[in-house]
């Protein structure tokens, strides 16, 4: 049976592919107990061992199938022996005068007896029974070196079977591989073994409800569709709700929640996420002085009301925003006209506020009422980005320090993907992207001002081509491709490095195997990534295409990449 699956526009298939393994049956789990007859008892084993023991019997089977070739070649060779001793002396004429059958068998005995010193076995009564059934026009057409060139090839096929049961076990190897070769063309696995992560439900469920709210009223949910459109979201999301009293509460979605008047911010939830930051300034109610505040919420009880403010009541929130990358913009505060402060207008920077839990009071902000705060920048990061690594063994990213480093990213970074097909892709960082590394030659933080390089072949003019060009499209989630499309085109090597250099076997006229260094960066200009590149040469069969990796320039390169990630993990 197979399944066809629609997605809709804009839709991941490998989150679709994670929601179906997590939501339906499509990945389950068994534990069969393997159970097999052993000395006509039931026996329950491991694959493993069913494996060993069908191998050892197998092996066993051979080694009786080489004992009876090696049987059958030395009969064979003892009768060959036989009859060019019997046709070559003309021990077939002393018979001619015998009368009786026993006389028959006794004078070819006799004819072979000054050759049995070199027989293999003794000769028996079977073997003169034989030779005497040799027909007259074989005995005629007698060719001695023919029969020299059979005996020969007897003893090399002999010699062999010999060989294959001293050597049995490299001997049942080469069967198996054959069997493979004979057996196994068109019938290739059509499954993939592979190692699988856990895949979190609440990580790849589909976004597909909408999410609406009243913030005067204090209602959000699904079902309010004439109120105001918040976000899609899964019904397994968790929901973060702030009001202006400086309450807050996590709630689930549902079709309809009251969850408290005069909302100022909802979203969906990301549990322990410490780059969401909020950026808060409030007014105490019993003091009247205004605090402001930086904090994240990496940890909720549903329908459980918390407090950003110190308590009071008639506190209220004055200014608030939510920074998905720990962005601390500087605001512009004006204080009223009535108060008695001598500057009334002034520029508060959060960036110089440390990053704390929800429950702190938070610094002072002004002794005197505030009438308006506005922004004056945009925040910037404060954390230094989000370390990410690539597990290459399932092919996801991961912020848990699992596999290769990739990088610090902030929220307009990328990732570039260049493929086997001679085509390239900037993705996000997000942590539901799966990528088929086995189609990938290179995979990494994007980098807009570095040099993408390579060497590939172009189908149509039969030649290699070098290319070096500065990726400056921008789209996210769309393939690009760089090389030919002739057929025959193929992508040999790719690479980022600042200065590339190649090394390639080719063969001159005379058949001779030479090989060749080039530093791409001298002769191949920069380019478009349309543009086919630069020829390589007019060389003969051209292989062995490697990159010389400079040790000293990986190394500070990959200490570079580590001291950053630990002063980023100190940092936070």
């Amino acid at each position: 049976m197979e399944i066809l699956v629609h997605l809709k526009q804009g839709m991941s298939p490998d989150v679709t592919l994670d929601a179906l393994y997590a939501f339906t049956s499509c990945e389950v789990s068994i534990s069969p107990n393997c159970c097999v007859i052993i000395d006509e008892k039931p026996c329950f084993t491991s694959i493993t061992d069913i494996l060993n023991s069908s191998t050892k019997h197998t092996v066993e089977l051979l080694r009786q199938e080489l004992t009876i070739q090696k049987q059958n070649l030395e009969e064979k060779l003892h009768f060959s022996s036989l009859e060019r001793i019997f046709i070559e002396n003309r021990i077939y004429r002393d018979i001619e005068e015998c009368e009786t059958w026993e006389d028959v068998l006794a004078t070819i005995d006799k004819g072979l007896e000054p050759f049995k010193m070199g027989s293999k076995r003794e000769v028996l009564e079977g073997d003169l029974v034989r030779l005497t059934e040799i027909k007259i026009k074989r005995i005629s057409k007698f060719d001695s070196l023919k029969a020299d060139e059979h005996i020969a090839r007897i003893k090399t096929d002999l010699d062999e079977v010999k060989n294959n049961l001293k050597h049995l076990t490299d001997y049942a190897i080469r069967y198996f591989e054959q069997m493979l070769k004979k057996h196994g063309k068109g019938r290739e696995r059509k499954t993939v073994i592979s190692q699988f992560d856990t895949i979190k439900a609440r990580r790849v469920a589909a976004a597909n409800v909408k999410l609406y709210m009243n913030r005067e009223g204090g209602f959000i949910g699904t079902s309010i569709k004439k109120d105001e459109y918040v976000c899609d979201c899964s019904d397994l999301d968790n929901i973060i709700v702030f009001r202006s009293d400086g309450k807050f509460l996590g709630a689930s979605v549902e079709d309809k929640t009251f969850v408290g008047k005069d909302i100022i911010h909802i979203a969906v939830w990301k549990k322990n996420d410490e780059h969401m930051v909020y950026n808060a300034i409030y007014r105490d109610g019993d003091t009247g002085i205004s605090y402001a505040k930086r904090f994240s919420v990496t940890s909720l009880i549903r329908e459980r009301e918390y407090d950003l403010t110190w308590g009071s009541e008639k506190s209220k929130i004055i200014y608030f925003t939510a920074n998905p990358n720990s962005e601390a913009e500087i605001v512009k505060v004006n204080l009223h006209n009535s108060v008695k402060a001598r500057i009334k207008e002034f520029d508060f920077d959060f960036g110089k506020l440390a990053i704390k839990g929800k429950a702190v009071k938070g610094n002072i902000v002004s002794k005197y009422r505030i009438r308006k705060v506005a922004q004056m920048e945009v925040g910037e990061s404060t954390l230094g980005g989000r370390d990410i690594w690539l597990d290459e063994n399932i092919g996801r990213l991961n912020t848990d320090r699992q596999g290769r480093y990739l990088g610090s990213f902030n929220t307009e970074d990328v990732i570039i993907a260049v493929y086997d097909d001679g085509s390239y892709e900037l993705t996000d960082f997000e942590l539901t992207n799966r990528y088929r590394l086995s189609e990938i030659r290179l995979l990494e933080k994007f980098n807009s001002e570095r040099i993408l390089t390579a060497v590939h072949y172009d189908g149509g003019a039969k030649s290699h081509y070098v290319k070096r060009f500065i990726i400056e499209t921008s789209t996210l989630g769309k393939r690009f491709g760089f090389i030919s499309e002739e057929w025959g085109s193929k992508l040999i090597l790719v690479t980022m490095e600042e200065m590339p250099v190649l090394t390639f076997s080719y063969r001159t006229k005379r058949a001779e195997k030479k090989s060749r260094q080039e530093n791409l960066a001298d002769f191949v200009d920069v380019k478009g990534w349309k543009a086919m590149g630069n020829k390589l040469g007019n060389y003969l069969r051209m292989s062995g295409f490697k990159w010389i990796v400079n040790d000293s320039s990986s190394e500070a390169n990959e200490n570079n990449d580590r001291k950053t990630a630990d002063e980023l993990t100190l940092f936070t």
